[in-house]
């Protein structure tokens, strides 16, 4: 759904000078909620967040790809932004991050460190003094820890 609702909103956000940076879906019951998370290189407002939401959601209405009611919030990736592809692990390596796993590896699924980079599909992260090679496709999520 991700996929299908990204390709549908990516043209709107891109014309309003913004970057789409991820889409996530949450389900609860009946209801709905889509968050979007939009970036650019000036940094994104309040302004843009509403510019956007108002955009999107008349598009969201007319094509109506979610299925029942929901809630579309629009907003910045913020400080701890969550990583949806590899370009975005590439771009923060040297990054503290949190990963979690869709199953557990070595026992756990959890899992913190410095993003040393991506290989192909896989995710290096530094652990514990020793580097980990984790498939894209096995992380439900991935955060970037603020640096203080």
């Amino acid at each position: 759904m991700s996929d299908q609702l990204s390709e549908l909103i990516q043209p709107v956000v891109e014309a309003m000078g913004c970057e789409l940076w991820g889409i996530e879906q949450l389900s609860m019951g009946r209801y709905s909620t889509v968050k979007i998370y939009i970036d650019s290189r000036k940094g994104v407002d309040i302004e843009d967040c509403a510019k956007v939401s108002r955009q999107v959601s008349s598009l969201l209405d007319v094509e109506d790809p979610v299925n029942g009611e929901y809630t579309l919030e629009v907003s910045s990736p913020g400080l701890n932004r969550r990583l949806f592809k590899l370009d975005h692990y590439a771009a923060f390596t040297g990054s503290e991050v949190r990963i979690r796993l869709k199953r557990p590896y070595e026992g756990q699924r959890k899992y913190s460190g410095q993003l040393r980079g991506v290989e192909g599909d896989e995710i290096i992260l530094g652990y514990q003094d020793e580097e980990i090679l984790f498939p894209f496709e096995e992380i439900e999520r991935a955060n970037v820890v603020p640096s203080v």
